[in-house]
């Protein structure tokens, strides 16, 4: 009878433990559960204020020239396309170029914090992810659109019916312009130059000549930046001068270029890297 009630007993005692560990035990699970979905629920949070602080940042220095969602506007490329963007790893490319700028293109240098840096590229990024996870919806053109052409027949457009290498050289001006420029930008730049550089010649009533790159002309007014950098101006109706502008060359062919042209033109120009 006392081995019975002892043996009982035991068994109860033994029982009442594995109990309690079986319930220590869910707890513990249901604690890390919790304390797992807490932590993921912070870091998105977390990202989702990163983001936001990018977005504010790209609204105010960037937005202006790529657009709102950074896929490109009125002077700015789509950023989403961009291949710095693709292999930046968060802003380690992109921050560099946010920082020197790229004054040849017309883009400032910002001066932001190593965090600044952090929010832009995380908004860019994320904006790219959505461009990535909607395929068809892009509003520009892709490089892969202009790459139509024939590079032969482009080769020959250039140095011959162009009359391209009377100004261009592929191992001068033109080296590497392929890396300088992609896609549209590069066919905007081939078409129609923006801001390329003219000058002018000045002959003042003594018969003196001066001569340096234009600054300023209008219907009063004629203006040059000399070899020393000083900038001076004279009445248009007091003295005689002469512009040499290489772009106009490119508005002169915008009436003789065939769609062939363009294209083969194009294809030969992206292999100068």
């Amino acid at each position: 009878m006392t081995r019975s009630i002892g043996s009982s007993s035991a068994f109860g005692f033994r029982t009442s433990l594995l109990v309690t560990a079986t319930l220590l035990a869910s707890v513990t699970f249901l604690a890390a559960q919790t304390g797992t979905t807490q932590t993921g629920a912070t870091k998105t949070a977390s990202l989702t204020a990163v983001v936001e602080r990018g977005n504010a940042l790209f609204g105010r220095d960037c937005a202006f020239c790529h657009g709102r969602d950074a896929g490109g506007g009125e002077t700015g490329p789509d950023l989403t396309e961009s291949e710095l963007v693709g292999s930046d790893v968060g802003g380690n490319k992109i921050g560099v170029v946010v920082r020197n700028g790229r004054p040849e293109n017309g883009m400032p240098a910002f001066k932001l914090s190593p965090r600044e840096i952090t929010d832009l590229a995380a908004f860019i990024h994320e904006q790219k992810k959505k461009v990535v996870s909607k395929p068809g919806g892009r509003r520009g053109v892709a490089v892969s659109d202009l790459q139509t052409g024939n590079v032969e027949s482009g080769k020959q457009y250039f140095n011959g019916a162009g009359t391209c290498s009377t100004c261009h050289s592929p191992t001068g001006d033109l080296a590497g312009v392929a890396r300088r420029y992609r896609g549209l930008e590069l066919e905007k730049r081939m078409l129609y130059p923006r801001n390329a550089p003219a000058t002018v010649s000045v002959i003042l009533p003594s018969g003196q000549t001066v001569s340096g790159k234009l600054a300023f002309q209008d219907e009063f007014t004629i203006a040059l930046t000399d070899e020393s950098g000083w900038y001076q101006s004279w009445p248009t109706n007091q003295v005689k001068y002469t512009i040499q502008a290489p772009a106009e060359a490119h508005v002169e062919l915008l009436g003789k270029y065939t769609d062939d042209d363009v294209h083969n033109l194009m294809a030969y120009l992206q292999t100068l890297r």
